[in-house]
C-alpha cells in the first residue's frame, strides 16, 4: 500500500512562506508568555498545594469558593475534573517562608492542604463535630485498623482492608449500605455506625511543592531539554554535516517554541508530565527528520548533476509516504487519548497533539531549507 505513488511537491518553492508563518506562531506565543496569559505553572514548577477532591452528592463550585474563602482561601483554583459536580481539583498557594528549610516548607503545604480538607469538612453536619466518631472517607488503613481491632479482635485489620480498597476503587464511600456486600462479619457494621461517620469528601490525591522545590524543578526541566538538543547536535553533525546538525536543532527547537506557543492559548498547566510530552515530540520529531537527511544523502551519490535543491525536493517526496503514515498513526493514538483518556491524561494528550501535527510540518518545510540557508551563509569548496 503506497499513500502516494509518485508525489512531486515542489516543497522547497515556499521555503520562505513557511520561515514566516513559523517566525509568526513562535512571536505570537512568546508575547502571549511575556504580556498575556504566559504559562500557567502548575503544583510541579509552582508553590502550594494540589487536591484532587470527590463529593458524595454534587456540588456547586460556588459553595465550594465559600467554604475557602470563610478560611481565608478564597483566591484558590477551582476546577471540575469530572461531569456531575462531584469530583473537583482545588490548588491552593500560601506564602511560605523561603529562607526555611526543604522540610519546613513542605510541612506548611501539608498544613495548607489539611486546612482545605478542614473547611470543606464544615458542611459534613451535626455527626462530625463529634469526636469520638471517625470520617471513613479520610482515614487511612492503619487507623481504621486499630479502630476496629478493639471491638473486632482478629478481623479488624481484614475488615479495615477491605472498606479502604474498596474507597480507593470507587474514589468514596456515600452510604453504610454499600458496605453490605464487603462480605465481613455483620456485627462488622453495626461498630462502624457506632465509632465512624460517611464524611462528605474523599481525598483521591494531594501534592505539596514548596517554592525552592518548584524552582530546582524548573531549573532541572530546562535543562533536560537544552542538553538533549545539544546531545542530537553533536549527533547529527558527527553522522552527517554540521549544517544538517545546525538544521535539526532548529527544527527540533522551534517545535518546542510552536507547541509551547498554541499551548500557552490554553488555560492548560506545565507540569513535569508535559516536559516529558515535549521531549516524547523533540525524539519523534527527530526520527523523521533523520530518514530524510539519510534519503538525500544516497540521492547525492546517484543525482550527482542535481543540484541540492532539487535533491531535496526529491527525498522529501520520497519520503513523505513513510512521514504521513507514521505520524499519522501515532496521531490516532494521541487522539484517542485525549478522547477518551479520561482527565489526568488530557493535558498531555492535548500537548502530543499538537506536538505531532507541528513535527510533520517542520520536518517537511523547514529542516532542508535550514541546510540551504547555511550553506548559502557558510559556502563551503566541498559542499554541492
Amino acid at each position: 500500500m503506497q499513500l502516494f505513488k509518485t508525489p512531486n511537491i515542489p516543497f522547497l518553492k515556499y521555503k520562505y512562506h513557511a520561515l514566516i508563518l513559523t517566525a509568526v506562531i513562535i512571536l505570537a506565543g512568546i508575547i502571549n508568555v511575556t504580556m498575556f496569559k504566559g504559562l500557567k505553572l502548575g503544583v510541579d514548577f509552582g508553590e502550594g498545594t494540589l487536591l484532587r477532591i470527590m463529593f458524595t452528592e454534587p456540588t456547586d463550585v460556588g459553595d465550594i469558593r465559600q467554604l475557602l474563602k470563610d478560611v481565608g482561601l478564597g483566591k484558590s483554583v477551582i476546577q471540575e475534573t469530572q461531569k456531575g459536580g462531584r469530583e473537583f481539583q482545588i490548588r491552593a498557594v500560601e506564602s511560605v517562608n523561603v529562607k526555611a528549610s526543604e522540610e519546613e516548607q513542605l510541612e506548611a503545604h501539608a498544613a495548607l492542604a489539611d486546612k482545605i480538607i478542614g473547611a470543606l469538612q464544615a458542611g459534613d453536619g451535626e455527626q462530625s463535630q463529634v469526636p469520638e466518631l471517625t470520617d471513613l472517607n479520610t482515614v487511612d488503613e492503619r487507623s481504621l485498623s486499630l479502630l476496629l481491632e478493639s471491638s473486632l479482635p482478629g478481623t479488624g485489620a481484614e475488615t479495615a482492608r477491605r472498606i479502604i480498597a474498596y474507597r480507593n476503587e470507587k474514589g468514596i464511600i456515600s452510604s453504610f449500605s454499600e458496605l453490605e456486600n464487603l462480605d465481613f462479619k455483620p456485627e462488622a457494621l453495626s461498630v462502624l455506625k457506632e465509632k465512624t461517620h460517611i464524611g462528605r469528601i474523599s481525598v483521591l490525591s494531594r501534592e505539596s511543592v514548596g517554592p525552592q522545590v518548584g524552582k530546582d524543578l524548573r531549573k532541572r526541566a530546562t535543562q533536560a531539554i537544552i542538553w538533549s538538543l545539544i546531545g542530537m547536535l553533536v549527533y547529527i553533525a558527527l553522522r552527517f554535516k554540521l549544517e544538517y546538525g545546525v538544521a535539526a536543532i532548529f527544527t527540533l527547537a522551534q517545535d518546542v517554541l510552536i507547541t509551547l506557543g498554541i499551548y500557552s492559548f490554553t488555560t492548560r498547566e506545565i507540569n513535569l508530565p508535559i516536559i516529558a510530552g515535549l521531549l516524547t515530540i523533540v525524539g519523534f520529531s527527530i526520527n523523521d527528520t533523520i530518514v530524510i537527511f539519510d534519503r538525500i544523502r544516497e540521492n547525492q551519490k546517484i543525482l550527482r548533476k542535481a543540484r541540492l535543491e532539487e535533491i531535496m525536493n526529491a527525498s522529501l517526496n520520497q519520503t513523505l509516504g513513510r512521514t504521513v503514515i507514521t505520524s499519522g498513526t501515532l496521531f490516532l493514538t494521541v487522539l484517542a487519548l485525549f478522547l477518551f483518556g479520561g482527565e489526568v491524561i488530557n493535558d498531555f494528550a492535548f500537548l502530543m497533539l499538537v506536538g505531532t501535527i507541528e513535527g510533520v510540518y517542520s520536518t517537511i518545510s523547514l529542516s532542508c531549507p535550514v541546510v540551504l540557508f547555511w550553506r548559502k551563509i557558510f559556502p563551503s569548496k566541498k559542499s554541492r
